[in-house]
């Protein structure tokens, strides 16, 4: 039996631990600090395990998966709560800014059904920044809980960014798994949860901040119900993410694509699928959106446009090296020249998605993953914080891949074997076997 996995295993935790251990000593962040010393405590130990189980003969899957789960809470769970108990109980720098914000719409959003403020309002507080909330309307409801029950660890908005994710993650895991030969397998499925809950990018998120982890583990899910043909249920799962957060909306696009022309169009109505697809993603954005655009529309272009393209009050923190913001602040014009390049860039992937438009989920998770990518790196104000996007849908990429390979024999060509360009179709995006990329992987 190969021992690769537990190496990749091996080499994963030491290189985060490394990571965790230099964010502790070297971040100007305190909250980044305390997830760093925290989960320095959980990533050593798991490599130190990798490294026993090295030596051990037999089948080790289980014994990686128990590795992965107690690393999962060790440096994901175990400092959300540590920090928000210390937050509950009066110590400051235990949470980002966009806990605050969340928490603080979910209050406005119960007081006048709003949850944004107006333009001179914000810049009227002492702390303007806080005052902006570049979310869709659905991402208050996260903040809901701190506005009934009051400021608890238990109320704390990233314990529910936690619990979304985690219940996504489940819910996708299941649908893509399955009997022999029907579903991926336990080690893509492994590597998938590892890139959500113990990569250090998201399990620093998960800890310190927190909203993005939904978006993307709902975009996921989406792809696995897209998978599995489920297109009403895939529509309301990226439509909830469409109702948090803009980031949705490219990837809502490429799943739009997948229905329509993916290798199981040919064997039903592509119509009939496509308004499936439509009436689920309509659903969570009619309910969040239209009722806040009737009380405040003003609210919602001042924070989510206005703001979002640089023209608030305040300027955005998200300020990290990418190319976009570097083109925004140092050449001449930077500031019409970065969202033309960003406005470029969208054409010619909506080109290529015209062309050659995804035929299984696999390929529509790195649609999204390169989607995504290039709009972080174009937008003036960006964060390497966005790269999480990229690599949950890389971790999901393997076990979707790999689905298909195991099914490429049996209920994946059901209906489709008589028709060549269906199947030429399919295996020119996946191979007509399992893919060397995820065998590695296993």
């Amino acid at each position: 039996m190969s021992n690769r996995p537990l190496i990749i295993d091996l080499v994963f935790y030491s290189v985060a631990a490394l990571f965790a251990g230099a964010t502790a000593l070297w971040t100007t962040l305190d909250s980044h600090a305390q997830w760093g010393a925290i989960a320095f405590g959980g990533y050593l130990p798991a490599a130190i395990c990798i490294a026993i189980l090295l030596t051990q003969p037999g089948p080790v899957w289980r014994r990686r998966a128990l590795v992965a789960l107690g690393t999962a809470l060790a440096v994901t769970a175990i400092p959300l709560v540590f920090m928000a108990i210390e937050r509950a109980t009066g110590v400051s720098g235990r949470a980002q800014e966009e806990v605050l914000v969340v928490e603080s719409s979910g209050a406005r959003l119960l007081d006048t059904g709003s949850p944004y403020l107006h333009a001179d309002a914000i810049a009227a507080l002492p702390e303007p920044l806080l005052g902006y909330n570049p979310y869709q309307p659905g991402m208050a409801l996260f903040g809901v809980p701190a506005a009934l029950f009051g400021e608890h660890w238990w109320t704390d908005a990233r314990l529910y960014f936690l619990l979304a994710a985690v219940a996504c993650a489940a819910a996708a895991v299941r649908l893509l798994s399955g009997g022999p030969g029907s579903g991926a397998g336990k080690g893509p499925l492994l590597r998938a949860v590892q890139a959500t809950f113990i990569f250090p990018v998201c399990a620093l998120t998960f800890a310190t901040g927190g909203d993005d982890m939904p978006v993307v583990a709902l975009m996921v899910l989406a792809l696995a119900f897209a998978h599995r043909e489920r297109t009403l249920a895939a529509g309301l799962a990226i439509g909830a993410a469409a109702a948090l957060k803009l980031f949705a909306w490219p990837a809502a696009v490429v799943i739009g694509f997948l229905v329509l022309y993916g290798s199981h169009a040919s064997s039903r109505p592509r119509g009939v699928a496509m308004r499936r697809y439509l009436a689920g993603f309509a659903v969570p954005v009619a309910v969040t959106m239209p009722p806040v655009l009737a009380v405040d529309a003003r609210g919602f272009f001042d924070n989510v446009i206005a703001y979002g393209l640089g023209h608030g009050v305040v300027t955005s923190p998200a300020q990290s090296p990418l190319p976009g913001f570097l083109i925004a602040e140092h050449l001449p014009g930077g500031e019409l020249i970065a969202p033309a390049l960003l406005g470029l860039a969208a054409l010619v992937i909506a080109a290529l998605l015209w062309t050659r438009p995804p035929v299984s989920a696999a390929s529509a998770a790195l649609w999204c993953a390169g989607g995504l990518s290039t709009a972080f790196m174009l937008m003036p104000s960006t964060r390497f914080g966005y790269l999480l996007y990229p690599v949950v849908l890389l971790g999901w990429w393997l076990p979707l891949r790999d689905a298909i390979a195991g099914t490429a024999t049996g209920a994946l060509f059901t209906g489709v074997a008589e028709d060549e360009t269906a199947v030429d179709d399919l295996e020119y995006e996946t191979g007509p076997g399992p893919s060397m990329a995820v065998e590695w992987w296993r």
